[in-house]
């Protein structure tokens, strides 16, 4: 009897790793990292120049992105993921340059990876409010 609780208690742990694991790696799988060369605008918010973290969140097409500059949250907006032909080489961030002169995040792609992300350009996004670094 004690062998059959042990084998159902060693049984549950195996499972319980296993869940632990593929939590994980889904979690990873929607997080990045963006580095800015120089100034851009994300939904409203102005970003500098420097290293930031990518995370989204959903299922399907349509993400939440959300843009942190270590721990804090700077920029927050709609996003697409897409499917690409051909993965990118590097981490690219595509940019527009606007009529006024400011410089707009349009497109994220991530090194080595089959998608990218696609900024929505409705202006849905909110920004945080010290997003200067």
């Amino acid at each position: 009897m004690n062998a059959a609780l042990n084998s159902k208690t060693s049984l549950k742990g195996v499972l319980l790793a296993v869940v632990v694991l593929l939590a994980g790696s889904a979690w990873a799988a929607s997080k990045g990292s963006m580095d800015l060369q120089g100034p851009a605008n994300l939904a409203g918010t102005q970003l500098k120049s420097g290293a930031y973290t990518v995370q989204w969140e959903g299922t399907g097409d349509q993400v939440q992105l959300k843009i942190y500059q270590g721990k804090k949250q700077v920029a927050s907006t709609s996003a697409n993921l897409v499917t690409l032909d051909k993965p990118s080489q590097f981490d690219q961030v595509v940019l527009q340059r606007n009529d006024d002169g400011t410089v707009t995040i349009t497109r994220i792609n991530f090194g080595k990876k089959n998608f990218a992300l696609e900024i929505n350009s409705d202006g849905g996004g909110s920004g945080a409010a010290g997003a200067a670094r």
